[in-house]
Protein backbone atom coordinates (compact mmCIF):
# COMPACT_ATOMS: atom_id res chain seq x y z
CA UNK A 1 0.00 0.00 0.00
CA UNK A 2 0.85 3.36 -0.26
CA UNK A 3 2.59 4.97 2.39
CA UNK A 4 0.48 8.25 4.66
CA UNK A 5 2.22 10.94 3.23
CA UNK A 6 2.67 9.58 -0.80
CA UNK A 7 -1.21 8.86 -0.11
CA UNK A 8 -1.62 12.48 0.46
CA UNK A 9 0.37 13.58 -2.22
CA UNK A 10 -1.35 11.27 -5.03
CA UNK A 11 -4.81 12.51 -4.15
CA UNK A 12 -3.83 16.08 -3.78
CA UNK A 13 -1.91 15.58 -7.76
CA UNK A 14 -4.14 12.60 -9.33
CA UNK A 15 -6.26 15.03 -11.15
CA UNK A 16 -3.66 16.76 -12.91
CA UNK A 17 -1.74 14.06 -13.16
CA UNK A 18 -4.67 12.35 -15.18
CA UNK A 19 -5.66 15.58 -17.44
CA UNK A 20 -2.16 15.09 -19.13
CA UNK A 21 -1.90 11.31 -19.22
CA UNK A 22 -2.38 11.62 -22.52
CA UNK A 23 0.40 13.77 -23.35
CA UNK A 24 2.49 12.03 -20.76
CA UNK A 25 2.05 8.57 -22.21
CA UNK A 26 2.77 10.27 -26.10
CA UNK A 27 5.85 11.78 -24.66
CA UNK A 28 6.85 8.53 -22.67
CA UNK A 29 6.48 6.72 -26.19
CA UNK A 30 8.21 8.77 -28.18
CA UNK A 31 11.36 9.01 -25.61
CA UNK A 32 11.82 5.19 -25.16
CA UNK A 33 11.76 4.18 -28.97
CA UNK A 34 14.02 7.39 -29.62
CA UNK A 35 16.27 5.32 -27.60
CA UNK A 36 14.96 2.13 -28.04
CA UNK A 37 13.85 1.75 -31.69
CA UNK A 38 14.12 -1.95 -31.02
CA UNK A 39 11.91 -1.99 -28.93
CA UNK A 40 9.28 -0.14 -31.40
CA UNK A 41 10.62 -3.03 -33.73
CA UNK A 42 10.48 -6.04 -32.22
CA UNK A 43 8.16 -6.07 -29.01
CA UNK A 44 5.89 -3.34 -29.06
CA UNK A 45 2.51 -3.69 -31.65
CA UNK A 46 3.51 -0.98 -34.60
CA UNK A 47 -0.37 -0.84 -35.45
CA UNK A 48 -1.56 -0.21 -31.61
CA UNK A 49 0.87 2.47 -31.46
CA UNK A 50 0.26 4.32 -34.77
CA UNK A 51 -3.25 4.22 -34.11
CA UNK A 52 -2.78 5.78 -30.46
CA UNK A 53 -4.62 2.82 -29.11
CA UNK A 54 -1.53 1.97 -26.59
CA UNK A 55 -1.30 5.03 -25.21
CA UNK A 56 -4.65 5.05 -24.12
CA UNK A 57 -4.36 1.96 -23.03
CA UNK A 58 -0.92 2.62 -20.82
CA UNK A 59 -2.72 5.60 -19.50
CA UNK A 60 -6.07 4.11 -18.50
CA UNK A 61 -4.40 1.33 -16.28
CA UNK A 62 -2.03 4.03 -14.09
CA UNK A 63 -4.89 5.91 -13.85
CA UNK A 64 -6.99 3.12 -12.63
CA UNK A 65 -4.30 1.88 -10.48
CA UNK A 66 -3.52 4.94 -8.91
CA UNK A 67 -6.60 5.68 -8.14
CA UNK A 68 -7.30 1.97 -6.52
CA UNK A 69 -4.88 2.75 -4.22
CA UNK A 70 -6.52 5.78 -2.96
CA UNK A 71 -9.79 4.08 -3.02
CA UNK A 72 -9.19 0.73 -1.49
CA UNK A 73 -6.09 1.34 0.53
CA UNK A 74 -5.83 -2.16 2.00
CA UNK A 75 -6.55 -4.43 -1.36
CA UNK A 76 -4.63 -5.13 -4.70
CA UNK A 77 -6.66 -4.73 -7.70
CA UNK A 78 -5.30 -8.24 -8.97
CA UNK A 79 -7.85 -8.44 -11.44
CA UNK A 80 -6.27 -5.53 -13.58
CA UNK A 81 -2.58 -6.71 -12.83
CA UNK A 82 -3.30 -10.26 -13.50
CA UNK A 83 -4.74 -9.15 -17.61
CA UNK A 84 -1.59 -7.27 -17.84
CA UNK A 85 0.83 -9.81 -16.33
CA UNK A 86 -0.50 -12.18 -18.65
CA UNK A 87 -0.09 -10.60 -21.95
CA UNK A 88 3.62 -8.88 -20.33
CA UNK A 89 4.58 -12.74 -20.56
CA UNK A 90 3.16 -13.98 -23.78
CA UNK A 91 5.69 -11.17 -25.29
CA UNK A 92 8.45 -12.32 -22.69
CA UNK A 93 8.76 -9.07 -20.63
CA UNK A 94 11.70 -8.99 -18.52
CA UNK A 95 12.39 -6.80 -15.06
CA UNK A 96 14.85 -4.96 -16.31
CA UNK A 97 12.57 -3.37 -18.96
CA UNK A 98 10.69 -2.13 -15.68
CA UNK A 99 13.31 -0.02 -14.79
CA UNK A 100 13.93 1.45 -18.37
CA UNK A 101 10.10 2.27 -18.72
CA UNK A 102 10.36 3.91 -15.28
CA UNK A 103 13.32 6.35 -16.84
CA UNK A 104 11.50 7.36 -19.74
CA UNK A 105 7.85 7.45 -17.85
CA UNK A 106 9.27 9.78 -14.98
CA UNK A 107 11.44 11.71 -17.98
CA UNK A 108 7.81 12.40 -19.68
CA UNK A 109 5.91 13.17 -16.31
CA UNK A 110 8.72 15.93 -15.49
CA UNK A 111 8.55 17.02 -19.19
CA UNK A 112 4.89 18.18 -18.83
CA UNK A 113 4.25 19.00 -15.96
CA UNK A 114 7.48 20.96 -15.70
CA UNK A 115 8.02 22.52 -11.94
CA UNK A 116 5.06 21.10 -10.67
CA UNK A 117 6.90 17.79 -10.48
CA UNK A 118 8.44 18.95 -6.98
CA UNK A 119 10.97 16.23 -4.97
CA UNK A 120 7.92 15.06 -2.55
CA UNK A 121 5.38 14.70 -5.86
CA UNK A 122 8.31 13.20 -7.81
CA UNK A 123 8.34 9.84 -4.70
CA UNK A 124 4.90 9.87 -4.37
CA UNK A 125 4.07 8.89 -7.96
CA UNK A 126 7.39 6.44 -7.81
CA UNK A 127 5.93 4.60 -5.30
CA UNK A 128 2.84 4.01 -6.98
CA UNK A 129 4.94 3.09 -10.28
CA UNK A 130 7.14 0.47 -8.42
CA UNK A 131 3.61 -0.84 -6.35
CA UNK A 132 2.23 -1.55 -9.91
CA UNK A 133 5.45 -2.93 -10.99
CA UNK A 134 6.80 -4.81 -8.67
CA UNK A 135 3.45 -6.46 -8.12
CA UNK A 136 3.27 -6.92 -11.72
CA UNK A 137 7.03 -8.71 -11.68
CA UNK A 138 5.56 -11.20 -9.29
CA UNK A 139 2.79 -12.27 -11.08
CA UNK A 140 4.85 -13.01 -14.25
CA UNK A 141 7.68 -14.62 -11.66
CA UNK A 142 4.79 -16.87 -11.43
CA UNK A 143 3.56 -17.52 -14.82
CA UNK A 144 6.72 -17.50 -16.11
CA UNK A 145 7.81 -20.78 -13.65
CA UNK A 146 4.23 -21.90 -14.26
CA UNK A 147 4.40 -22.35 -17.81
CA UNK A 148 5.48 -26.06 -19.53
CA UNK A 149 6.87 -23.78 -22.28
CA UNK A 150 8.86 -20.64 -21.53
CA UNK A 151 10.24 -18.79 -23.87
CA UNK A 152 10.01 -19.27 -27.47
CA UNK A 153 9.28 -22.02 -29.44
CA UNK A 154 9.22 -22.70 -32.90
CA UNK A 155 6.14 -24.37 -34.81
CA UNK A 156 5.51 -26.07 -38.18
CA UNK A 157 2.11 -25.51 -39.60
CA UNK A 158 0.65 -28.41 -40.60
CA UNK A 159 -2.43 -27.09 -42.01
CA UNK A 160 -3.98 -23.89 -42.92
CA UNK A 161 -8.27 -23.72 -43.13
CA UNK A 162 -9.85 -20.66 -44.59
CA UNK A 163 -12.67 -20.74 -42.32
CA UNK A 164 -14.41 -17.47 -44.07
CA UNK A 165 -13.09 -15.15 -46.59
CA UNK A 166 -10.95 -13.20 -44.06
CA UNK A 167 -10.71 -15.88 -41.25
CA UNK A 168 -8.11 -18.63 -41.41
CA UNK A 169 -6.83 -21.59 -38.66
CA UNK A 170 -4.05 -22.83 -38.35
CA UNK A 171 -3.08 -25.92 -37.06
CA UNK A 172 0.86 -26.65 -36.00
CA UNK A 173 2.88 -29.13 -33.70
CA UNK A 174 6.35 -28.38 -32.58
CA UNK A 175 9.31 -28.54 -34.77
CA UNK A 176 11.34 -30.22 -32.02
CA UNK A 177 8.99 -32.88 -32.02
CA UNK A 178 8.70 -32.76 -27.76
CA UNK A 179 4.90 -32.51 -25.79
CA UNK A 180 2.52 -30.36 -25.92
CA UNK A 181 1.57 -28.85 -22.86
CA UNK A 182 -1.94 -28.62 -22.23
CA UNK A 183 -3.55 -24.94 -21.73
CA UNK A 184 -6.68 -23.97 -20.34
CA UNK A 185 -9.33 -22.92 -22.60
CA UNK A 186 -10.10 -19.11 -23.18
CA UNK A 187 -6.06 -18.84 -23.15
CA UNK A 188 -3.94 -17.11 -26.01
CA UNK A 189 -0.52 -17.31 -27.27
CA UNK A 190 1.62 -14.91 -29.05
CA UNK A 191 2.84 -15.85 -32.54
CA UNK A 192 5.87 -13.73 -33.55
CA UNK A 193 6.67 -13.23 -37.22
CA UNK A 194 9.86 -11.74 -39.11
CA UNK A 195 8.22 -9.10 -41.53
CA UNK A 196 9.51 -7.97 -45.14
CA UNK A 197 11.17 -5.21 -43.66
CA UNK A 198 13.22 -7.37 -40.97
CA UNK A 199 11.04 -6.46 -38.03
CA UNK A 200 10.23 -9.19 -35.41
CA UNK A 201 6.36 -8.36 -34.20
CA UNK A 202 4.47 -10.16 -32.21
CA UNK A 203 0.51 -10.90 -32.14
CA UNK A 204 -1.44 -12.87 -29.42
CA UNK A 205 -4.10 -15.31 -31.04
CA UNK A 206 -6.56 -17.04 -28.69
CA UNK A 207 -6.75 -21.22 -29.30
CA UNK A 208 -9.58 -21.93 -31.19
CA UNK A 209 -9.31 -25.98 -30.62
CA UNK A 210 -9.59 -28.42 -28.02
CA UNK A 211 -6.69 -28.86 -25.67
CA UNK A 212 -4.75 -32.32 -25.17
CA UNK A 213 -4.23 -32.77 -29.42
CA UNK A 214 -0.81 -32.31 -29.29
CA UNK A 215 -1.32 -29.52 -31.72
CA UNK A 216 -1.70 -25.68 -31.52
CA UNK A 217 -4.92 -23.91 -33.31
CA UNK A 218 -5.50 -20.46 -33.78
CA UNK A 219 -7.71 -18.52 -35.99
CA UNK A 220 -6.33 -15.47 -37.33
CA UNK A 221 -8.76 -12.72 -38.86
CA UNK A 222 -7.30 -10.51 -41.38
CA UNK A 223 -7.59 -6.83 -40.42
CA UNK A 224 -7.77 -4.41 -43.43
CA UNK A 225 -6.46 -0.80 -43.22
CA UNK A 226 -9.00 2.06 -43.68
CA UNK A 227 -10.42 5.12 -42.03
CA UNK A 228 -7.26 5.92 -40.93
CA UNK A 229 -5.87 2.63 -39.15
CA UNK A 230 -3.35 0.98 -40.85
CA UNK A 231 -3.95 -2.81 -41.93
CA UNK A 232 -3.27 -5.55 -40.00
CA UNK A 233 0.90 -6.48 -40.05
CA UNK A 234 0.93 -9.96 -38.70
CA UNK A 235 -2.46 -10.91 -40.06
CA UNK A 236 -2.07 -10.00 -42.99
CA UNK A 237 1.32 -11.43 -43.39
CA UNK A 238 0.21 -15.02 -41.81
CA UNK A 239 -2.99 -14.87 -44.21
CA UNK A 240 -0.51 -13.79 -47.33
CA UNK A 241 2.90 -15.86 -46.56
CA UNK A 242 2.25 -18.70 -44.27
CA UNK A 243 1.54 -22.15 -45.64
CA UNK A 244 2.10 -25.36 -44.55
CA UNK A 245 5.44 -26.29 -43.71
CA UNK A 246 6.08 -22.91 -42.61
CA UNK A 247 7.79 -22.37 -39.21
CA UNK A 248 6.12 -19.89 -36.76
CA UNK A 249 7.36 -18.89 -33.11
CA UNK A 250 5.08 -19.34 -30.37
CA UNK A 251 4.71 -18.25 -26.12
CA UNK A 252 3.65 -20.69 -23.61
CA UNK A 253 -0.60 -20.14 -23.77
CA UNK A 254 -1.37 -17.12 -21.63
CA UNK A 255 -4.65 -15.49 -20.48
CA UNK A 256 -6.84 -14.65 -17.22
CA UNK A 257 -10.41 -15.45 -18.87
CA UNK A 258 -10.85 -19.39 -18.60
CA UNK A 259 -13.21 -21.38 -17.22
CA UNK A 260 -12.88 -21.83 -13.55
CA UNK A 261 -14.31 -24.71 -12.17
CA UNK A 262 -18.48 -24.63 -13.41
CA UNK A 263 -19.53 -27.77 -12.19
CA UNK A 264 -23.15 -27.07 -11.73
CA UNK A 265 -23.00 -23.36 -12.58
CA UNK A 266 -25.08 -22.10 -15.45
CA UNK A 267 -22.72 -20.27 -17.46
CA UNK A 268 -23.37 -18.12 -21.02
CA UNK A 269 -20.71 -17.43 -23.47
CA UNK A 270 -21.15 -14.32 -25.31
CA UNK A 271 -19.03 -13.53 -29.03
CA UNK A 272 -19.18 -11.40 -31.94
CA UNK A 273 -16.81 -11.72 -34.87
CA UNK A 274 -13.17 -13.07 -33.92
CA UNK A 275 -14.31 -13.07 -30.41
CA UNK A 276 -16.03 -16.32 -31.17
CA UNK A 277 -12.61 -17.89 -31.12
CA UNK A 278 -12.32 -18.78 -27.10
CA UNK A 279 -15.95 -19.56 -26.87
CA UNK A 280 -15.48 -22.38 -29.46
CA UNK A 281 -12.40 -23.54 -26.76
CA UNK A 282 -14.25 -23.32 -23.77
CA UNK A 283 -17.33 -25.00 -25.85
CA UNK A 284 -15.10 -27.80 -26.45
CA UNK A 285 -13.83 -28.13 -23.01
CA UNK A 286 -17.06 -28.47 -21.47
CA UNK A 287 -18.59 -31.03 -23.77
CA UNK A 288 -15.57 -33.61 -22.99
CA UNK A 289 -16.23 -32.39 -19.65
CA UNK A 290 -19.56 -33.15 -19.24
CA UNK A 291 -20.97 -30.04 -18.49
CA UNK A 292 -24.84 -30.10 -17.02
CA UNK A 293 -25.62 -27.11 -16.11
CA UNK A 294 -27.42 -24.80 -18.41
CA UNK A 295 -25.07 -23.06 -21.03
CA UNK A 296 -26.27 -19.82 -23.12
CA UNK A 297 -24.64 -19.53 -26.70
CA UNK A 298 -24.74 -16.08 -27.59
CA UNK A 299 -22.76 -14.46 -30.91
CA UNK A 300 -23.18 -11.80 -33.28
CA UNK A 301 -21.95 -11.46 -37.26
CA UNK A 302 -22.44 -9.60 -40.37
CA UNK A 303 -23.42 -12.84 -41.58
CA UNK A 304 -23.39 -16.73 -41.40
CA UNK A 305 -21.03 -16.14 -44.14
CA UNK A 306 -18.92 -14.11 -41.89
CA UNK A 307 -19.48 -16.44 -39.30
CA UNK A 308 -15.83 -18.21 -38.52
CA UNK A 309 -15.68 -21.86 -36.82
CA UNK A 310 -19.80 -21.85 -36.65
CA UNK A 311 -19.72 -25.22 -37.59
CA UNK A 312 -17.47 -26.03 -34.82
CA UNK A 313 -19.62 -23.37 -32.65
CA UNK A 314 -22.52 -25.51 -33.46
CA UNK A 315 -21.73 -29.10 -32.56
CA UNK A 316 -20.00 -28.77 -29.40
CA UNK A 317 -23.19 -26.94 -28.36
CA UNK A 318 -24.94 -29.66 -29.43
CA UNK A 319 -23.14 -32.19 -27.80
CA UNK A 320 -24.45 -30.41 -24.24
CA UNK A 321 -27.42 -31.75 -23.01
CA UNK A 322 -28.85 -28.37 -21.70
CA UNK A 323 -27.75 -25.44 -24.09
CA UNK A 324 -29.42 -23.06 -25.78
CA UNK A 325 -28.13 -21.10 -29.26
CA UNK A 326 -28.73 -17.46 -30.52
CA UNK A 327 -27.02 -16.51 -33.23
CA UNK A 328 -27.66 -12.82 -34.62
CA UNK A 329 -26.97 -11.49 -38.17
CA UNK A 330 -26.83 -8.16 -39.51
CA UNK A 331 -27.76 -9.58 -42.87
CA UNK A 332 -28.62 -13.01 -44.70
CA UNK A 333 -29.71 -14.32 -41.00
CA UNK A 334 -30.98 -18.12 -42.01
CA UNK A 335 -34.17 -19.77 -40.12
CA UNK A 336 -33.59 -20.29 -36.43
CA UNK A 337 -31.54 -17.18 -36.24
CA UNK A 338 -32.03 -13.79 -34.88
CA UNK A 339 -31.76 -10.67 -37.47
CA UNK A 340 -29.58 -7.16 -36.09
CA UNK A 341 -27.31 -6.93 -33.34
CA UNK A 342 -27.35 -8.94 -30.55
CA UNK A 343 -30.03 -8.21 -27.74
CA UNK A 344 -30.57 -10.22 -24.64
CA UNK A 345 -33.70 -8.77 -23.39
CA UNK A 346 -36.16 -11.29 -25.06
CA UNK A 347 -33.25 -14.02 -23.61
CA UNK A 348 -33.90 -16.21 -20.65
CA UNK A 349 -30.28 -16.31 -18.27
CA UNK A 350 -30.74 -18.39 -15.67
CA UNK A 351 -29.89 -16.92 -12.10
CA UNK A 352 -26.51 -17.41 -10.91
CA UNK A 353 -25.46 -17.21 -14.63
CA UNK A 354 -21.13 -16.86 -14.91
CA UNK A 355 -21.05 -15.31 -18.38
CA UNK A 356 -17.48 -14.69 -20.43
CA UNK A 357 -17.78 -12.09 -23.43
CA UNK A 358 -15.16 -11.42 -25.95
CA UNK A 359 -15.96 -9.36 -28.85
CA UNK A 360 -15.48 -5.45 -29.67
CA UNK A 361 -15.80 -3.40 -26.73
CA UNK A 362 -19.10 -1.43 -27.76
CA UNK A 363 -20.89 -4.98 -28.50
CA UNK A 364 -19.54 -6.25 -24.61
CA UNK A 365 -20.63 -2.84 -23.37
CA UNK A 366 -23.56 -3.41 -23.92
CA UNK A 367 -23.92 -7.00 -23.38
CA UNK A 368 -22.51 -6.27 -19.62
CA UNK A 369 -25.38 -3.75 -19.15
CA UNK A 370 -28.06 -6.04 -20.14
CA UNK A 371 -26.59 -8.31 -18.16
CA UNK A 372 -26.97 -6.54 -14.77
CA UNK A 373 -30.42 -5.16 -15.56
CA UNK A 374 -31.18 -9.05 -15.89
CA UNK A 375 -29.51 -9.40 -12.15
CA UNK A 376 -26.05 -10.68 -12.90
CA UNK A 377 -23.60 -9.96 -10.33
CA UNK A 378 -21.07 -7.62 -11.65
CA UNK A 379 -18.05 -10.10 -10.49
CA UNK A 380 -19.92 -12.82 -12.71
CA UNK A 381 -19.36 -10.83 -15.65
CA UNK A 382 -15.70 -11.55 -17.24
CA UNK A 383 -14.41 -10.43 -20.84
CA UNK A 384 -11.20 -10.77 -22.50
CA UNK A 385 -10.03 -7.62 -25.18
CA UNK A 386 -8.31 -8.53 -28.92
CA UNK A 387 -5.98 -5.35 -28.41
CA UNK A 388 -4.99 -2.58 -25.80
CA UNK A 389 -7.71 -3.43 -22.77
CA UNK A 390 -9.33 0.29 -23.00
CA UNK A 391 -11.95 -0.36 -21.18
CA UNK A 392 -9.93 1.14 -17.92
CA UNK A 393 -8.93 4.34 -20.78
CA UNK A 394 -13.06 5.74 -20.26
CA UNK A 395 -14.88 6.70 -16.77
Amino acid sequence: MLSEPAAAVVHATLPAVGASLAEITERFYGGLFTARPDLLRDLFNRGNQAAGTQRQALAGSIAAFATHLLEHPEQRPDAMLSRIAHKHASLGVTPEQYALVHEHLFAAIAEVLGEAVTPEVAAAWDEVYWLMANALQAVEKRLYEESGEPGWRQWEVVERVAETADVTTFRLRPLDGGAVADFRAGQYVSVRVELPDGARQIRQYSLSGASGSGLRQFSVKRVPGGGGAPEGEVSNHLHARVHEGDVLELSAPYGDLVLEDAAGTPLLLASAGIGVTPMIAMLAQLAEGGHGAPVTVVHGDRSPADHALRADHQAYAHKLPDATVHFWYERDATPGTHTGLVDLHAITIPPGTRAYLCGPLPFMRTLRTQLLTKGLSPADIHYEVFGPDLWMSRA
